[in-house]
């Protein structure tokens, strides 16, 4: 049975074949052809913690499949009080696939080891292929192709949105540099470095203009955590740990004079959401050569193509 959980499972081709499959879905949308290829399945959508364009795009997506998402919330379910286990199982029995937007990569796998029904990790503390798919496939898209992309700079943090970016990227053969000063602890997982590193195409420098030289795409993504903030503003109880991450973080910061001065052809990418004036600018955002919001469109499209290869349903 197929899972995909952090794409250490999945093959170059594999990742190439579900790419091939949202490009041709997304080609069907935009021409307005129905692509029903789902009717009568049904997706059920956990969500241990909040989402937008996780929670649209799959269900956005299962929608124009032809098929059902169902979104159960924790705090709408009784997961709190009962063994995960038992409920995890008994959930399954109700759908064809598990989506999990998880606080540990733990309970996925764990889902996933009674290969019962295809689970999805949709973003967990280690994880988010998802989001790596589509941001691939905007790069494919914006280059010609997927062989024309040779290189991208990744600035700020080391988390799970780089963990499955930089090994998707390195078994495609794309040049990856992380210019990173700090790794959110929670999201180490030493066998994807390895299979990474292993590649010869991942690179680690501290200075953000050499890793931006000659790239074709500079990704990068928050460095402050949503629990810092209340209404836009930091948390009392955090305040120490806020500043201390503005003073590191910084000097990484993706801006318009960033781009125009060493890497003017670079598209500009954020997995969002985007805390304007500290790992992003506005002008950024607004550049010319961001593609922000393509690359949120292609969420969708990616999801689409998941559950399909999931299902193994030809297109």
């Amino acid at each position: 049975m197929r899972h995909l959980i952090s794409l250490k499972e999945q093959s170059a081709d594999d990742i190439r074949e579900i790419l091939d499959i949202a490009a041709r879905l997304k080609k069907k949308y935009k021409a307005g052809e129905i692509t029903d290829l789902l009717p009568n399945k049904t997706l059920i959508m956990l969500f241990q913690k909040n989402s937008t364009r996780t929670r649209l795009s799959f269900e956005a997506g299962m929608t124009e499949l032809g098929g059902h998402a169902i979104f159960l919330a924790t705090a709408h379910a009784q997961l709190p009080l009962a063994d995960f286990r038992d409920e995890i199982q008994a959930m399954m029995r109700f759908g064809d696939v598990l989506m999990m937007r998880a606080m540990r990569a733990e309970d996925v796998q764990t889902a996933a080891s009674f290969n019962r029904i295809p689970v999805i990790d949709a973003c967990s503390e280690k994880y988010h292929p998802c989001q790596a798919l589509g941001d691939i496939l905007t790069m494919a898209e914006y280059s010609d192709g997927l062989d024309n992309v040779k290189k991208i700079a990744w600035l700020g943090i080391e988390n799970n949105v780089s963990n499955t970016l930089k090994l998707a990227c390195a078994k495609l053969g794309i040049e990856v540099v992380l210019a990173s000063p700090e790794v959110h602890p929670a999201s180490v997982d030493e066998e994807l470095n390895s299979q990474a590193d292993a590649t010869g195409r991942v690179k680690r420098v501290q200075d953000p203009a050499e890793a931006v030289k000659g790239a074709d795409y500079v990704h990068t993504d928050t460095w402050l955590d949503a629990e810092y903030f209340t209404v836009g503003k930091p948390r009392p109880e955090f305040a120490e740990e806020f500043e201390r991450r503005k003073k590191v973080f910084m000097p990484y910061q993706v801006n318009a004079k960033l781009i125009d001065t060493y890497a003017p052809k670079a598209r500009i990418m954020h997995c969002m959401p985007m805390h304007v004036g500290y790992e992003i600018t506005r002008d950024a955002i607004d550049h010319p050569n961001s593609v922000i919001f393509d690359q949120a469109e292609n969420r969708k499209h990616v999801q689409k193509a998941i559950l399909l290869w999931l299902l193994e349903k030809a297109v």
